[in-house]
């Protein structure tokens, strides 16, 4: 039995017209279509809100405080690639700051998404490189410990494979699978219609939620027959 290797360069992306159309939708559409599932812990947020990441996963699993594989993996993603780096949740020192950032955003790298910490954040922001992380610390990381790239990583609480779907904005970072997302995509465009016609209405005075006494009846709170 041979053992996988710790890089795997080669994987599947979503295709990027894919990509591209699904851009267009929040994160909370893709995430509600999706079964409300994908959507990473809320503690990995943007540096600033008006930041919008989409891409494909390149993933990376590095140990906490140590960002040699992120290097690493910066020398071999692809353009539109999004870094996923599973730092563990760790803040005690940051991953990643201005110098790689600013080399990411030459590469044509699409975003950074880390459960870790970063650093320069208000350099960051002033690239408009769309960073999502744990939050900041001024430490800066070593640079010796092995990790993998190229494998299944969990960030946020979420697994995410190489060449899934990524899509983060002010609400936060929603994961879809690879061979999901085109079929997802319908279903994203006719909720935003329903959720446009739904405002419209309440706008003109409909504001009954009409599902409510039927759920409330569902769930023991009012009796069959009645209603609020």
């Amino acid at each position: 039995m041979t053992s996988s290797p710790d890089i795997i360069r080669d994987f599947d992306r979503v295709p990027a017209d894919i990509v591209k159309q699904a851009a267009e939708y929040q994160a909370a559409i893709l995430a509600d279509v999706a079964g409300r599932r994908g959507a990473l812990h809320g503690r990995i947020a943007a540096l600033r809100p008006d930041m919008k990441v989409v891409g494909t996963a390149f993933t990376v699993d590095v140990r906490p405080g140590d960002n040699l594989m992120i290097h690493a993996a910066m020398s071999l993603a692809k353009p539109g690639d999004v870094l996923v780096i599973d730092g563990k949740g760790d803040q005690t020192a940051a991953l990643m700051g201005t110098i790689m950032m600013t080399a990411c955003q030459q590469l044509g790298i699409a975003g950074v998404v880390i459960d870790g910490a970063v650093r320069d954040a208000l350099e960051i922001e002033e690239m408009k490189f769309p960073v999502f992380s744990v939050g900041t610390n001024p430490n800066g990381p070593t640079k010796f410990v092995p990790g993998r790239i190229g494998h299944p990583v969990t960030v946020g609480g979420v697994t995410v494979h190489p060449g899934d779907f990524i899509l983060g904005d002010a609400d936060g970072v929603v994961v879809v699978e690879r061979d999901k997302i085109a079929s997802l995509l319908p279903l994203a465009a006719k909720k935003v219609k329903d959720e446009a016609d739904r405002i419209a209405a309440i706008k003109k005075g409909d504001t009954a939620a009409k599902w409510l006494d039927g759920a409330l009846r569902a769930a023991g709170v009012l009796k069959e027959g009645e209603r609020l």
